[in-house]
């Protein structure tokens, strides 16, 4: 009985209509299982006799199925660094043809997109400007913290320390528009999939909701205590963010201005991704990673010191996480921190193992991730510092965005073909 409560207390309180929604999943699950080694259905408009795509979600189908990966360790030779920025690289963002990257630093310069993949030419530089010149002049006159990019790659958004979120035209680098209404340092920022709503998150404490499409202003939530460090989503009208030293992970249900507070790091939480639709991953300064699941309070899993530990004035101290990425409905995450390299890691089944796969070697503090959307590459943005302070810095490293190829073998999941690939 005590067990039973215990898990009571675990369960995040649902509506009837998200029960209801849950068990239909659990249920189509289960049937999906049952007809596993049926052929996998094409995608819509996919050609006829087409080989499925792994990475797409088939059009009505209510649940997503993994995509199994074995990723071979990259060849040192083969990790292409792009210099550019004078200071620490603090995000970037990939196109979602996976053609371009676009970049930001401490410098205050945008190097919009125009980073080619391909070649690696610099493709467009908006230089920064002066404090309060920002309408006279393109660029952020500040340190820029997050970025995001509408997924038909038509709007990037750049958020900076100076409280402003700039809008700009992907394709031509132009500015468009300036959001004003945080009072602190803008720390998050993402597109909701498959629209032109935009969230942002501050220092201030708050998430903002606004429509790109019409420049205008949509609501302001509140909850966090502390300032708010890193803010993910995808197409459900929610989003989730980190709340640094007030200790929680937040899950933010935007029609019906509620949330819902998951807790278990010990130290700040510094970054958040939504892995899909379900679960997330979340990383702290007190070295730990965790997955998540929507419907429970705790992690499914707390990976601690997932980096080692460092020796900081004679102390024994855990390397911060300083980035995490997942790539979309897989089990492939990745971390980054200042140990010299940055980790990949695949999810267990139910999201309740994490297993460590390899370290791919990168001096420096790694500000952000992110996988390609075909999952073929790996983007880090190196920096000799943090991107939120100056507490360390790493001489040696170079300011620069690294390319990171990745070798991917895919395992059926059918039981006819176990070793297939």
């Amino acid at each position: 009985g005590r067990r039973r409560r215990e898990a009571a207390e675990e369960e995040v309180e649902e509506t009837p209509q998200e029960k209801k929604l849950r068990l239909a999943k659990q249920y189509l699950e289960e049937l999906r299982q049952l007809g596993e080694s049926r052929p996998a259905p094409v995608s819509r408009g996919a050609a006829p006799g087409a080989e499925p795509d792994p990475h797409a979600l088939v059009l009505g189908s209510p649940v997503h199925i993994l995509l199994f990966l074995q990723v071979h360790p990259p060849d040192p030779a083969r990790i292409r660094v792009l210099r550019g920025h004078q200071l620490p690289v603090t995000c970037l963002v990939i196109s979602p043809d996976d053609r371009f990257i676009f970049s930001a630093s401490k410098d205050g310069s945008l190097i919009k997109c125009k980073w080619e993949v391909d070649s690696g030419k610099r493709l467009c530089v908006v230089p920064g400007a002066k404090k309060g010149t920002e309408e006279r002049h393109m660029g952020h006159a500040s340190h820029i913290l997050c970025m995001a990019i509408s997924s038909d790659g038509k709007y990037l958004a750049t958020g900076d320390r100076n409280k402003l979120i700039m809008i700009w035209d992907a394709a031509t680098c132009k500015r468009l528009h300036i959001f004003t209404g945080h009072r602190d340092a803008v720390s998050g920022l993402s597109f909701r999939k498959g629209t032109h709503q935009l969230y942002s998150a501050s220092h201030d404490r708050c998430v903002k909701v606004w429509d790109v499409g019409e420049n205008a202003y949509v609501d302001t939530l509140f909850g966090h205590q502390d300032i708010i460090t890193g803010l993910d989503s995808l197409s459900r009208e929610c989003c989730v963010t980190a709340g640094g030293r007030d200790g929680t992970v937040r899950l933010w249900k935007i029609p019906e201005e509620s949330q819902l507070v998951f807790s278990g790091h010990q130290g700040s939480i510094d970054c958040i991704q939504l892995i899909n639709e379900e679960h997330m991953v979340s990383g702290a300064d007190d070295g730990s990673v965790a997955l998540w699941g929507l419907t429970k309070k705790k992690p499914l899993v707390l990976a601690r010191q997932a980096h080692g530990e460092q020796d900081a004035h004679g102390l024994q101290q855990p390397y911060w996480i300083s980035a995490v990425a997942a790539l979309r409905s897989s089990d492939l995450l990745a971390t980054g921190s200042h140990s010299g390299s940055v980790k990949l890691w695949k999810c267990g089944e139910g999201f309740r193992k994490l297993e460590h796969l390899l370290d791919i070697p990168l001096v420096g503090f790694v500000n952000s991730l992110k996988f390609s959307a075909a999952g073929d590459f790996l983007v880090a943005g190196i920096g000799q510092e943090h991107r939120l302070g100056r507490w360390w810095r790493i001489k040696e490293a170079k300011n620069s965005i690294c390319i990171i190829p990745l070798k991917q073998k895919t395992t059926a999941s059918s039981p006819e073909s176990p070793g297939s690939s």
